[in-house]
């Protein structure tokens, strides 16, 4: 019997595919591992494969070849037989002595072939394997809002009330979306996965079903209320409640706060950030308090009494010691910041700044004159005689 040209070709082919070694087709050792294997086998695929060499029956041939040996090795029980017996574990036994019978050769826009291997990379990245069911409840999104509070109002704590422009549950047809209140039924097209994949040339891309647009569920009439959506845009004002010595910076989290579920699913969270407005007269490190205040040269050298005000509304009466000296730091304590669900509170530290007079009389600069000349005595300025002792020493070295 005799052959024409291209079935020559084909048979030449079936010799030389079912001849060589299966590691040697997909350029691996003997000892690779599957995942060795499997990256061999896809470099090799994308490089033989009928799209990207239209015409080339050598390539076609070659990719069927790559085919075989990577459905061999892949399997660990077809390769250990391969292991043992070669091609004659596979001989006769895939109908009618076909090499090739249980393989799947698809060039076409199916499923199989080259197609497979990109669905196969996309359900790696895409966390799950095709046909996955879509939850049909799911979960309101969250929503975060920016708090700005005072410090005096950080201290006491407050119940604020905010307004968010958010979304609430349709009560007409329960969150379902449908006219008649009822779940949606799943939807034909994409099995309620929510996505279809399409085949574009080698490529495979998964998109959202257009029928059911991406939920899964296909809804026949829609509910006349929210259109479809299981959900309606509303305004609500919600009750915060901030907590006394709550900190700059803090997030709060307000259970169900955020947007509505999306056909029966719970609503998403409410977050709060709250910042802490900078004070006129205090600054703040956890639960403590500091500020400056200026007091004249007579209070710092006779001491005396400062009245300042309290973070909580009250006035303190600070006592200065005679003798005080610039940028001191007078400690008050229990007079700083509440502690979060404590009833303790921080200290206050006062940083003392000594003001030097100016325009002055005709009388104060007479006396401080007189002051200067009977205060030779370096012992009611020892700060000074120690320094002025140092430079002598210096020059003196």
């Amino acid at each position: 019997m005799f052959l024409n040209k291209r079935q020559e070709q084909e048979k030449e082919t079936f010799v030389i595919m079912t001849e060589r070694d299966y590691y040697e087709i997909l350029e691996v050792a003997k000892t690779a591992s599957g995942d060795e294997i499997k990256k061999s086998f896809r470099r090799l695929a994308m490089q033989c494969h009928p799209d990207r060499n239209p015409g080339d029956k050598e390539a076609e041939a070659r990719f069927k070849e790559i085919n075989e040996a990577y459905e061999v090795l892949k399997d660990e029980q077809k390769r250990a037989a391969y292991d043992r017996y070669g091609h004659q574990a596979f001989a006769g036994g895939q109908g009618g002595g076909n090499p090739f019978g249980g393989f799947n050769f698809d060039f076409g826009g199916g499923a199989g072939g080259f197609a497979d291997i990109f669905s196969e990379v996309f359900s790696e990245f895409m966390g799950g394997g095709r046909g996955r069911r879509q939850s049909y409840a799911q979960r309101g999104q969250d929503v975060r809002y920016n708090l700005t509070i005072t410090l005096e109002e950080a201290f006491s704590g407050l119940e604020k009330e905010i307004t968010l422009a958010s979304t609430e549950t349709c009560e007409t047809c329960h969150g379902h979306g449908t006219k008649d209140g009822k779940e949606a039924p799943v939807c034909p097209h994409c099995g309620g996965s929510g996505k279809v994949r399409l085949q574009q040339g080698f490529f495979v891309v998964e998109q959202n079903c257009p029928h059911c647009k991406g939920s899964g569920r296909l809804i026949k009439e829609a509910c006349p209320d929210c259109k479809g959506r299981g959900f309606i845009n509303k305004q609500k004002v919600i009750k915060v409640k901030i907590p006394a010595g709550i900190e700059d910076d803090t997030r709060m989290r307000i259970s169900g706060g955020g947007e509505a579920g999306i056909r029966g699913g719970e609503n998403g969270d409410l977050y709060v950030f709250v910042s802490v407005k900078e004070h006129k007269l205090y600054e703040r490190e956890g639960a403590n308090l500091y500020t400056r205040i200026p007091i004249s040269m007579c209070c710092a050298a006779l001491g005396g009494k400062v009245d300042i005000p309290s973070i909580d509304g009250s006035k303190i009466e600070l006592k200065i010691d005679a003798g005080a000296q610039n940028d001191q730091v007078v400690k008050v304590k229990g007079q700083g910041m509440t502690m979060v669900r404590s009833e303790r509170r921080g200290d206050l530290f006062v940083k003392l700044r000594v003001e030097t007079p100016v325009n002055l009389s005709a009388r104060q600069k007479e006396l401080l004159e007189e002051f200067r000349a009977i205060s030779k005595d370096d012992a009611c300025q020892p700060e000074s005689k120690s320094f002025f002792d140092k430079i002598k020493d210096l020059f003196a070295a």
